[in-house]
């Protein structure tokens, strides 16, 4: 397989993945971790590499060595792998989704950002989700039918348990701590705001066609979706919170080896669940508008980045983040996207009005 983001949380386990099944890698793809990406080119000696920045291209111990977005589709045209894992953060992602989708490559998608913001671009794509929650989704869906509804979880993030009022003088480093999952931190803020949660609602849309999807809190993040049947019967995937199951279930073909231990049901203390309050996490009230107008993904992903980035830099506070991707999108709202292009042109205009 192809790994695009290897150095990142998901990228390190799924070479973690394939070393254990001997999987041959052909290429890996890393912003500015080159001690690790060094490490991870003399353990598989991959054909290609790509690097984000010119400046580092020295200290890379390779010697077919690509740089930026160019190089991450020129190694999609030169490498004969079918497979490619785009661990890539953000919308920087989306084009080497589709230039993937171009050469019928087959793409373990763990950038959510393709489908939030390109989803119908995307039609006909051979996307396998990396999330874990439709990766849960898709094994619960298979050979059923008559499905009513989808329902995926979310852990609460950091701030679950932190009354409204104290979310006024919350911490980056307090945003940072998510109870269950390690993650990098965009992720992690995007989990504290529900953004990510919000975004995996669109991107179940454009995976199983279907507007039926809600999400729930359930704190442990030991359960990942339900599906609900139109004979009133409900369905539920289990697994302890590791995103090694869900990226096994997408880059391998046959799954005889045990990636987790199972749960012990007995033992597990009582599940609770909650609904997801609006007044604590305003960005998942945008859902239902969402799913009517998928179009808006660009403008509300290009503003949660901004905002992120701008709360990662202590340059704004973390109710703020909420605030700037409402004004944004209040901006923009009348905005319909029908070709591809425009895509790129509102997240520039997106980034440039915040």
């Amino acid at each position: 397989m192809i790994v695009f983001g290897s150095t990142g949380s998901i990228g390190v386990n799924a070479l973690k993945l394939a070393a254990l099944k001997k999987l041959r890698v052909s290429a890996l793809a890393c912003g500015g971790n080159i001690k690790l990406l060094n490490e991870q080119i003399e353990r598989f000696k991959p054909e290609f590499v790509c690097i984000k920045e010119q400046k580092d291209r020295h200290l890379v111990k390779h010697k077919n060595v690509f740089v930026g977005q160019e190089g991450l589709e020129k190694i999609l045209e030169l490498s004969d792998d079918t497979l490619l894992l785009n661990a890539i953060v953000g919308f920087a992602g989306l084009k080497s989704t589709l230039k993937a989708h171009k050469l019928h490559k087959k793409i373990a998608l763990a950038n959510k950002e393709s489908l939030v913001v390109a989803g119908e671009f995307l039609k006909g794509a051979n996307i396998i989700p990396v999330d874990s929650e439709h990766s849960a989704l898709s094994a619960l869906i298979q050979a059923r039918q008559n499905i009513k509804k989808l329902y995926i979880c979310a852990s609460g993030g950091a701030f679950f348990k932190f009354k409204i009022k104290n979310l006024k003088s919350v911490k980056l480093s307090d945003a940072l701590k998510h109870p269950n999952w390690s993650m990098g931190a965009k992720i992690t803020i995007d989990s504290a705001t529900m953004a990510n949660k919000l975004f995996e609602i669109i991107e179940a849309y454009h995976l199983f066609a279907t507007k039926e999807i809600d999400a729930f809190i359930e704190p442990k993040s030991l359960l990942h979706a339900l599906c609900e049947f139109q004979n009133g019967a409900t369905s539920a995937y289990f697994s302890k919170p590791d995103m090694k199951l869900a990226i096994a279930e997408a880059i391998f073909d046959t799954h005889e080896l045990e990636i987790l231990p199972p749960l012990d049901f007995v033992k597990l203390s009582s599940l609770k669940f909650h609904k997801i309050s609006l007044k604590k996490y305003p960005l998942f009230a945008l859902k239902n508008i969402f799913l009517e107008k998928p179009s808006l993904g660009v403008i509300i992903n290009a503003a949660n980045e901004v905002m992120v980035e701008r709360f990662l830099k202590q340059k704004c506070e973390f109710l703020d983040i909420s605030k700037g991707v409402l004004r944004a999108l209040e901006h923009f709202e009348g905005v319909t996207i029908t070709e591809l292009e425009e895509v790129f042109e509102y997240d520039r205009k997106v980034r440039e009005y915040l």
